[in-house]
């Protein structure tokens, strides 16, 4: 009785719920207070499992040790698991760089009762590059990288997505890239998204939903090119995809089952200016490259990252995700829920090249860093979407919602907690736990038996390291050799950033979320040295 009161219910409340963004966009209280509650609960299970630590440890000294001790062999088992994915991810990395895509597609047969072509020329790519006060130092870089990839050119579409509130320096950096540009690819298009729009958060997913309005309308216009036969790459405007991107894209998208159901995912590799960006910087952006390496061995686990691709079919009927910081990982939940959870990433296993953080003083790229960590913790914001559509949807089985709500809470709970529990919380019985616990041989033994665990975990930071150094462009001239030298010896700064460019922007971007305070779209500050 109880279950069909409450399926009632959540029949009765707003069936829109893919464009939801916060709480207050709920009129119905019940709904919104269900929402609220979903708000609460990643900073709550953060902040609460910190607040547990502490406290145990004073009052229950000897089973915070025995926890300590198992949760540290639980994540020495976690790390040596991670690290085969990421070699195998590496490898698989490495084969796809050798395999000349165009060839493939030459060879390839086309069987798909999704799509109306018999050739993959019919394929076009629409490339959209956001810009907001990016210099034409940024800027030119990427559409260089994009003429010099394999496919046909005129089979690609560029969408340079400027914002009005960057100014007129912006419009005309714009202009002077279309000019250099315009005559090498299908067509080269300007949009200008707008400021100022009313009940509207200026950011990337604001500026790429206005541009994605604005090339439909070309389209609708102008161009005869069937929707099912355009895929779209939201790129940032630094990303600069390797030769052979949208040749293997390409196989992919004609080769996947329902590509219509389907996102693609490369592997982002922060080397533009590896080797100008500070080692603390070098090191957080190449544990994020490792961490999508991982998670393309995982593809279950996958969600849309910073440049994906996707069919401009899809995109089109989900629509692109506004006033959001997490707009491209929003962008694959709207697909899961739109289409009842018959929605998946598809791992490339291929590299584009981005940026590393880095600004004109130490000091600056500290705090961008910090800034960005914060924007991409702000993803936490999807816990609330994913759980309460997970109640909306019931043609959803049970068992998936169970997985991803899973995945999704764990992840953002080990982003934010993980390594100041490894790295804190075996000190605090031994400081909280007071006289009689420091007395007895656990006390003794404790630091001891975590050093040994920790030991070992340096495997996963030594497996880094070497593909780190593996992946790294040519040294240029100006580097001195002992630089090669300090791009190992960086990771011995890992413990540094997991804390103060980890857990604290996690918990930093979750306490917002808790207390109603979201973050706004922060663009990171790009400049070339």
């Amino acid at each position: 009785m109880w279950q069909d009161g409450f399926d009632s219910h959540m029949r009765r409340m707003s069936v829109d719920y893919l464009n939801l963004v916060r709480a207050q966009d709920l009129k119905n209280p019940k709904e919104r207070l269900i929402y609220r509650f979903f708000e609460i609960l990643p900073g709550a299970l953060s902040l609460g499992t910190l607040g547990m630590a502490i406290i145990l440890s004073c009052l229950a000294p000897i089973v915070v040790a025995i926890f300590i001790i198992i949760f540290d062999i639980y994540w020495l088992l976690r790390i040596l698991y991670l690290s085969f994915h990421q070699i195998v991810s590496w490898r698989q990395m490495r084969r796809n760089l050798k395999i000349n895509w165009l060839e493939k597609l030459d060879k390839l047969t086309i069987n798909n009762q999704q799509l109306t072509i018999n050739n993959w020329r019919d394929i076009y790519h629409l490339i959209i590059l956001p810009m907001y006060k990016e210099g034409i130092e940024i800027v030119r870089p990427t559409l260089e990288s994009l003429v010099a990839t394999d496919y046909p050119k005129q089979n690609l579409i560029i969408v340079l997505a400027t914002e009005e509130r960057a100014g007129l320096v912006s419009q005309k950096i714009a202009k002077e890239i279309q000019k250099s540009f315009s005559q090498k690819f299908f067509k080269f298009l300007i949009t200008h998204h707008p400021q100022n729009i009313p009940g509207e958060i200026a950011g990337k997913g604001s500026n790429v939903a206005w541009a994605v309005k604005e090339v439909k309308k070309l389209f609708d216009n102008k161009l005869s090119i069937p929707y099912e036969n355009i895929i779209v790459s939201n790129f940032d405007i630094d990303t600069r995809p390797y030769p052979q991107y949208f040749a293997c894209l390409t196989f992919h998208y004609l080769t996947t089952k329902n590509p219509q159901k389907s996102s693609c995912q490369p592997i982002p590799i922060y080397n533009n200016n590896i080797w100008d960006a500070p080692a603390f910087s070098r090191v957080i952006s190449t544990s994020g490259t490792f961490w999508q390496m991982m998670q393309q061995e995982r593809p279950e686990q996958l969600v849309s990252y910073s440049s994906h691709s996707i069919a401009f079919k899809t995109l089109l009927e989900v629509d692109y995700p506004e006033n959001l910081v997490s707009d491209d990982s929003r962008i694959f939940w709207k697909s899961y829920f739109k289409y009842n959870g018959d929605y998946r990433i598809i791992p490339l296993h291929y590299p584009v090249s981005m940026d590393t953080v880095l600004a004109k003083t130490t000091f600056r790229t500290i705090v961008n860093q910090y800034k960005q960590q914060r924007r991409w913790a702000g993803g936490c914001e999807n816990i609330p979407f994913c759980l309460y559509g997970f109640l909306k949807n019931k043609k959803i089985s049970l068992k998936e919602k169970f997985r991803h709500s899973l995945i999704i809470l764990e992840g953002f709970w080990s982003w934010a907690v993980v390594a100041l529990l490894i790295f804190f919380l075996g000190w605090l019985p031994l400081i909280l736990g007071g006289a009689a616990f420091n007395l007895t041989l656990l006390s003794y033994n404790l630091p001891k038996i975590t050093g040994y665990i920790m030991t070992i975990a340096m495997i996963g930071m030594i497996v880094s390291a070497v593909i780190s150094f593996l992946l790294l462009p040519p040294r240029p001239a100006r580097c001195s050799r002992w630089k090669n030298l300090f791009m190992v010896l960086q990771w011995l700064l890992l413990p540094i950033t997991l804390i103060a460019f980890g857990s604290l922007p996690a918990l930093d971007a979750q306490i917002r979320l808790m207390l109603n305070k979201p973050l706004g779209f922060w663009v990171t500050e790009k400049v070339s040295l």
